[in-house]
């Protein structure tokens, strides 16, 4: 058994070492070469890079050796951006205020020099970051800029990242006007960045103290056990359909090595009961609205129409989900067996469009809302990049980007989004006769 799983431990590690050869020579082939992405966009508007090595959406290695081709001068304001970028991706202060980051990362400014100077053989400041390659290119950038002696009028080619916080619930506590949930998910202002993950774990944890106190067996078992790693998963997941079976399991994963093993179940049964009650109390319009979402796209399925919609941008969804559709493919050499789920010559798949509703819509405009965003760093000549709910953009452009953010952010949900949605299914499918209808039909005659 050891063997075997030395065995397992060597292919692993070769494998990851022919990825890395490999994306390293990438990087030296196209070492002073320009050269751009082509984007794929998928059927909600989300938009990938076609390349899977050597692009922003790529692993850290990718990232850390990709920069923009054209640089700019940092400016007043961009090596502090740096600064707070470095401290960002080291993970330690993340979520710390933007002046304790800045303060944090001058504390600091040996241990960069230190990695920028001897990556393997000073202190290795940089391997202690959850991003540890671009923790490095940000050091060997910052130590660049510092001993240029001129910073401001440094050339930067470095991209700094501003993040959503999860991005999902942003937007269902916009459509839902929900003013506590748009509390926890940073869309009110605040000294310092919440948490949503952790001011979750935090109620959940009260309800627990007040069961244990009415005697409830497992409650007493969970305490002191609720963490915000407990609790991310099915937190970050609801927008996405997460059911009750599938959190418990996702918080059950996270238990298993601290609580009894015969007590797993019930445990994770209790937490997962109390994480959607909290998620109900922090967005209770937005579970409204997503259950909307996935009721209307049941009924638009039984009556055998896939579910679609238009995006404030104008772009026009449906959703690519038919029952599954096989076709044997016979030639001389062998029989081959093709399966679909993308035939439209087949019908909706009820259970995917209905899952798929909500958080497929959520995507929609969380891909709208990058595209205003991208639009309008280009009118204002900002180099702008973004995976998904992640803007990037160079040092000195970021406050300018930050701005666009939030003003087309506020510009999309003051728009009346979901009764415009009500009228368009009112328009496209109001007049369509479902099954139960024609079943209940049916029965009569």
């Amino acid at each position: 058994r050891k063997q075997a799983e030395h065995k397992k431990q060597q292919r692993e590690s070769y494998a990851l070492w022919m990825d890395m050869l490999y994306r390293l020579s990438l990087a030296n082939h196209y070492r002073n070469d320009v050269f751009w992405l082509p984007n794929n966009m998928d059927f909600r508007g989300r938009v990938y890079p076609i390349p899977p090595n050597l692009s922003h959406i790529s692993n850290d290695v990718s990232r850390s050796l990709v920069r923009f081709a054209v640089g700019y001068p940092l400016g007043k304001k961009g090596l502090d951006w740096l600064k707070i970028h470095l401290v960002t991706l080291q993970g330690e202060k993340k979520k710390a205020t933007l002046e304790e980051r800045l303060a944090h990362a001058n504390r600091l400014l040996e241990e960069i020099a230190d990695s920028a100077d001897k990556p393997f053989e000073g202190n290795m400041w940089w391997q202690s970051g959850d991003y540890p390659w671009q923790v490095l290119a940000c050091c060997m950038e910052i130590t660049n800029a510092i001993r240029s002696g001129d910073p401001e009028n440094f050339i930067c080619h470095i991209p700094v990242h501003q993040d959503g916080s999860c991005n999902g619930l942003q937007h269902y506590a916009a459509l839902g006007r929900d003013l506590m949930g748009a509390k926890q998910v940073n869309l009110l202002p605040a000294d310092r960045p919440e948490d949503p993950y952790n001011g979750v774990a935090l109620m959940v944890e009260e309800r627990r103290k007040v069961d244990a106190e009415n005697g409830h067996e497992i409650a007493k078992l969970l305490e002191g056990k609720i963490s915000r790693k407990v609790v991310k998963q099915p937190v970050m997941t609801v927008v996405y359909g997460v059911t009750w079976v599938g959190g418990r399991e996702q918080i059950a994963r996270q238990l298993v090595d601290i609580v009894p093993k015969d007590a797993l179940f019930n445990c994770s049964k209790y937490l997962i009961g109390s994480v959607f009650e909290v998620l109900r109390e922090m967005f209770a319009n937005a579970k409204k609205i997503q259950d909307w979402l996935a009721f209307s796209g049941r009924k638009v399925a039984k009556a055998g129409h896939p579910m679609e919609w238009l995006t404030p941008l104008g772009l026009p969804v449906m959703q690519p989900y038919h029952k599954l559709f096989k076709e044997e493919l016979t030639t001389p050499l062998q029989t081959v067996f093709r399966e679909t789920y993308a035939d439209r010559n087949q019908p909706p798949d009820i259970r995917k469009q209905k899952n798929g509703m909500p958080p497929n819509f959520v995507h929609s405009l969380d891909a709208t809302h990058m595209m205003l965003t991208s639009l309008h760093c280009q009118r204002a000549g900002i180099s702008f990049v973004a995976v998904h709910d992640s803007y990037w953009t160079h040092p000195c452009f970021v406050d300018t980007m930050n701005k666009i953010c939030r003003e087309q952010f506020v510009a999309l949900h003051s728009e009346p989004i979901l009764h415009d949605l009500a009228i368009l299914w009112e328009e496209k499918f109001g007049g369509l006769q479902y099954k139960e209808h024609r079943m209940k039909e049916k029965l009569s005659c």
